[in-house]
């Protein structure tokens, strides 16, 4: 059996910023510590929700090194790393790995794409340019990739990739992952409106993007599951459904974002080419946080309560 990086969830967290665009390090810390006071298993930094496609590769390396330092061991660090071009994913694995992180969730290459044969030469590479354990990320609709079932069961043979984020929606997939690779790869839900189900089939948590507004609920969510109490996790996976679908209403991060605001939480905007929300779209954001006390003036936030 590998190494298992964490059990429960990961937040995917924000990468807050000036009104310049510039890295805001006072919010990401406040961020970091309130993820870690709210009892979340591990925290993910620079990936999708944190806008790793737009840092350059040293402000990569501030971000993963700023939140090492801050989390200062309590919690794994996982730096999110990729890119099209092997040879610049390589890089970023090995900055990573001197800024601290303590693990590397890995994305498919994206735009020119490739087979499911250069996938494997892809991931082995990164995967050997670093003592980390590596989390692969398969997320198909931002990248145009799917790492196919038999895929997994290929990379299963490196030491150090040890898990799979399944955000590809198709729980199928994730049970035909599962079947192969047993407790070669641990699996990791990469939807919030899945998590219940993806334990259900041997997952070992989720990388929540809600779980930057709900920690505390999305962590009780995986507890109750592991302690049996599937009712409850139920509970409030369903609980939950309409705030998960509200922060995909738009292209992510850009809800969680501005959710972040309307909850009196500034970390600034997303960079360009992702921009705010219609006003119309914002509105309806504004009334789902409303419905769950998340904004400024309900003053009671991100605790859930069963019943």
């Amino acid at each position: 059996m590998k190494q298992t990086v964490f059990q429960g969830v990961a937040t995917a967290l924000v990468t807050p910023m000036q009104r310049d665009g510039s890295l805001d390090r006072h919010r990401l810390e406040e961020l970091l510590e309130y993820q870690v006071r709210s009892c979340v298993d591990a925290v993910v930094v620079a990936a999708t929700t944190g806008e790793g496609s737009t840092l350059t590769d040293e402000e990569h390396r501030q971000v993963v090194r700023w939140s090492a330092d801050a989390v200062r061991g309590r919690v794994p660090v996982i730096a999110g790393v990729g890119s099209n071009d092997t040879a610049h994913a390589v890089r970023l694995c090995r900055d990573a790995c001197e800024a601290g992180a303590d693990a590397l969730l890995m994305v498919t290459p994206y735009y020119n794409k490739t087979s499911q044969k250069g996938l494997v030469e892809h991931f082995t590479a990164c995967a050997r340019a670093t003592r980390l354990p590596v989390i692969l990320y398969n997320v198909p609709s931002r990248t145009g990739m799917n790492i196919q079932p038999e895929t997994c069961l290929k990379l299963c043979e490196e030491e150090n990739i040890v898990g799979i984020k399944e955000a590809s929606g198709d729980i199928s997939q994730l049970a035909r992952i599962a079947a192969l690779c047993g407790d070669r790869l641990d699996l990791y839900s990469g939807n919030d409106d899945q998590v219940v189900p993806a334990l259900a089939l041997g997952a070992k948590g989720v990388i929540s993007v809600l779980s930057n507004l709900m920690p505390g609920a999305v962590h009780e969510m995986c507890r109750s599951f592991f302690e049996g109490n599937i009712s409850l996790s139920r509970e409030i996976q369903l609980h939950c459904l309409e705030l998960i679908q509200a922060l995909f209403s738009d292209i992510n991060p850009i809800p969680v974002k501005q959710a972040f605001s309307m909850m009196g939480i500034p970390v600034g905007p997303c960079r360009l080419p992702l921009c705010e929300m219609e006003d119309k779209a914002a509105e309806k954001l504004k009334s789902v946080l409303k419905k769950y006390r998340l904004c400024v003036e309900e003053q009671n936030h991100v605790i859930y309560r069963a019943g």
